[in-house]
């Protein structure tokens, strides 16, 4: 008797598969004032600091990774990788793939608590000259270049859907983060808001 090859049924799925088409999408004049990016395969982990241990956690993960640890309402990021705020004594670890936090866990053993949540949030990246514009229909918090600028985050509430964001350049750039189980909510409110501007659609390749 053979034995049969073990195969899985289950396959990796995007957290927008079934909500967003790539494309060209909304008003078709001209060109498109939005870019959304959807960044499928991202590695996030939080990181919370155990009591007493901020110093601490701050020189390993510089020594160790060459973050610095942001403070409160910022991110730190050099490339695809680094820190982004979450909350006081918790931060958000992002690199371009999941294999980008390997050891992460580890190197961090008694000072801070770190959880994987690369298949818990849905990452999209909305870029383009009407990014903002798009972005302030719903955002809870003053985006104007004045209290919003490169290398700032904030955890609030988009079309009443919790989210975090984080700009990246004063292009502007920003990278959005919200739980998978809302991103059909998150994109319908999204793809509508961006239709006035016109608004193209893309997938980041996987790394």
């Amino acid at each position: 008797m053979s034995e049969g090859v073990m195969t899985s049924a289950w396959t990796p799925r995007s957290a927008w598969a079934g909500f967003a088409r790539a494309g060209r999408h909304g008003r078709p004049q001209g060109e498109p004032g939005v870019r959304l990016t959807l960044r499928d395969g991202v590695g996030l982990a939080t990181v919370i600091a155990a009591d007493g241990q901020e110093d601490a956690l701050g020189r390993i993960l510089a020594d160790r990774f060459g973050w610095s640890l942001p403070g409160s309402g910022a991110a730190t990021l050099v490339g695809e990788r680094g820190l982004v705020w979450s909350a006081p004594g918790q931060w958000l670890a992002v690199a371009e793939a999941r294999a980008g936090l390997q050891g992460l866990a580890e190197a961090l053993r008694g000072v801070a608590a770190v959880t994987d949540q690369s298949d818990a949030r849905a990452i999209v990246r909305v870029s383009g000259p009407r990014a903002r514009g798009l972005l302030s229909k719903g955002v809870a918090v003053d985006l104007h270049p004045r209290a919003f600028a490169a290398g700032q985050a904030a955890v609030t509430s988009i079309a009443h859907i919790g989210a975090q964001i984080w700009q990246r350049d004063e292009a502007p750039t920003y990278d959005l983060a919200v739980a998978r189980s809302f991103a059909g909510s998150f994109w319908s409110w999204l793809s509508h808001a961006a239709a006035e501007f016109g608004y193209e659609v893309d997938r980041e390749a996987e790394h």
